[in-house]
């Protein structure tokens, strides 16, 4: 599993966990052209790439790239690598029919062509492997997850480091460790 430092942009939870098998990165979605609306995210995307770095990673047909123009506006372009996705034709095995334009997404790429992708794109991975990493039940222990008062615990962590509100708690779990938050800073 390759650990990579930049994080990725995603249209939606299919792509997501697509990715979340075969690397170790921080994925963010943008629930396809819900990101036209969300300025918090669009936010939190802008201070990611400001950061560490983004990886932009859309399907190949006319919505894939509409989101990853409207992403790409704005932010400075030696903070951006892109892949792209090959045209291959074809339909998601969870789906009735194929897309509007036949083109499989990244959810219909194998493991294989998604690696080779992320091999060519040069992107910086992480040789040191962080043994002390925060885990689920961490979050537990923390009150931040699957506790009565989890929800408002998580709210006010989420504003304290300045991160969206609707961000999930797997994504927020990867966010903290790959910023290498310890547990006795939250």
């Amino acid at each position: 599993m390759l650990k990579i430092n930049e994080a990725v942009i995603v249209e939606d939870r299919y792509d997501k966990i697509k990715l979340s098998n075969i690397l170790d990165i921080l994925i963010i979605e943008t629930n396809g052209f819900g990101i036209y609306k969300d300025k918090q995210k669009m936010k939190f995307i802008r201070r990611l790439a400001a950061e560490r770095g983004i990886i932009v990673l859309t399907d190949s047909d006319s919505g894939g790239f509409q989101i990853r123009n409207y992403i790409c506006a704005g932010i400075l372009q030696d903070r951006i690598k892109h892949i792209y996705i090959p045209d291959v034709y074809g339909k998601e095995r969870r789906k009735a029919a194929s897309s509007k334009e036949g083109k499989l997404g990244i959810e219909g790429m194998s493991e294989e062509v998604l690696l080779r992708l992320f091999e060519e794109a040069e992107v910086t991975v992480s040789r040191q492997e962080n043994t002390d990493f925060l885990t689920s039940y961490d979050l537990l222990e923390l009150g931040i997850a699957g506790t009565p008062n989890a929800k408002e615990n998580k709210k006010k962590l989420l504003k304290a480091l300045d991160l969206p509100e609707l961000l999930s708690t797997n994504s927020l779990l990867s966010y903290l460790n790959s910023s290498a938050v310890s547990k006795e800073e939250l």
